[in-house]
């Protein structure tokens, strides 16, 4: 990527952090042993896997289990269907019941997976989000039912930046006995991960959201709770995901893991305001902008638009063409025809809905970069407003 270009897609994915590059490099050539071999290299290997293991631990405060609960999958949609299906289909099988309770503004990796668990017979609610795409405790202690067998709510949305009272529902379901999953793929680095503050059972993270590789993700899973593989035909991570584990790229995990907790709170403070003067400097120079989502209970770095009357996605082209790279919504729908479920579950207006931009800053973006993007939109939505009759 070109020095010049300015990366504010960052909800999307992020470059790899060097010593993260550092760490995984040995693992490729040297110590390049299946963990599950007897040999040197291979004990060299698993010794690394389990240093890993601990390493994240620490960060979810998983103890007394700890490394035994912690699950690698190929990322964060694995281990949300890991989740979600395990789960269900565990609890069916004891005969615990099959409702399930999620809410309308999820990412398609819950959402879609809640929504063929449907039609295998499970029986799901769908909770409906408030005008900042958020679901509350009372939403969910409400929903319950007898034969709820798992809960599964978003930490922080990928699309619009709002945080969930994750802690407050968890509590809720703590007392019930009811098996909490969270989405946390957009929160290492941002938002605290400690597991029992968090009274979550089940928590999916994903390597390259935090300043690590692709490829890689995990799947917190508390021991007491019953997961049914998904994945067969080895007897790795104590059965509940075959396939020999792919080393180095769990090494970069847990180190990219590590380095995120580390500096959470310095890159917090130092994107806040940044993302605050995003706003109000938006707001300013383009009067067709609305803020999408909560306007400080959301992740910092986060900005959303919804542009009334304006094309999003034809604005991000042209910001793409003077060196600036963002997104309209989940790149993981880019190029749906469909407007955003997530602003929709938000009862945003229906000429809002083609307007949907997101700029989210990253731990190398700077205030240039603030300044180039408000210097180059203001410019595109000027043009781009001439263009539609009603707004020029």
């Amino acid at each position: 990527m070109s020095h010049d270009f300015i990366y504010l897609d960052h909800s999307a994915t992020t470059p790899t952090d060097p010593r993260v590059v550092e760490a995984m490099l040995p693992y490729w050539t040297e110590r390049f042993g299946n963990p599950s071999s007897l040999h040197k290299v291979g004990k060299s290997a698993a010794a690394a896997l389990e240093q890993a293991r601990e390493t994240i631990a620490q960060v979810l405060n998983c103890y007394p289990a700890g490394p035994a609960e912690i699950i690698f999958t190929s990322g964060g949609t694995e281990s949300n269907n890991l989740a979600l299906r395990g789960v269900a289909r565990m609890m069916k099988q004891r005969g615990r019941g099959q409702h399930i309770i999620t809410t309308a503004a999820e990412h398609h990796a819950v959402l879609d997976v809640a929504k063929d668990l449907e039609s295998d017979g499970f029986d799901v609610t769908f909770l409906p989000v408030d005008e900042y795409g958020r679901v509350s405790a009372a939403q969910v202690v409400e929903a319950l039912r007898p034969d709820t067998v798992l809960v599964s709510v978003i930490y922080a949305n990928n699309e619009v930046g709002t945080i969930n009272p994750i802690a407050e529902i968890g509590a809720e379901l703590k007392q019930r006995r009811i098996p909490f999953h969270v989405d946390a793929v957009q929160a290492p680095g941002l938002l605290p991960l400690d597991v029992k503050a968090l009274n979550v059972d089940l928590l999916s993270i994903s390597g390259h959201k935090l300043y690590g590789p692709k490829g890689i993700g995990l799947l917190y899973a508390r021991r007491a709770v019953g997961l049914k593989p998904q994945i067969v035909g080895g007897t790795q991570q104590a059965h509940r995901r075959a396939g020999t584990e792919p080393v180095p790229l769990i090494v970069g995990l847990a180190e990219a893991l590590k380095l995120a907790e580390a500096d959470r709170e310095a890159t917090v403070a130092r994107l806040t305001p940044l993302r605050d003067q995003l706003f109000a400097q938006v707001l300013e120079n383009v009067p067709e902008a609305a803020i999408t989502g909560h306007p400080t209970e959301r992740l910092a770095g986060h900005t959303s638009f919804a542009m009334r009357g304006l094309n999003g996605d034809s604005i991000l082209l042209d910001l793409n063409e003077v060196g600036i790279g963002a997104s309209g919504g989940s790149t993981c729908t880019s190029g749906a025809q469909e407007p955003s479920h997530v602003l929709m579950g938000m009862g945003v207006e229906e000429d809002r809905l083609v307007g949907q931009m997101r700029f989210v800053l990253g731990k190398h973006s700077t205030q240039a970069d603030v300044d180039r993007l408000i210097y180059h939109l203001t410019a595109l939505a000027e043009r781009h407003r001439k263009m539609v009759p009603d707004l020029s």
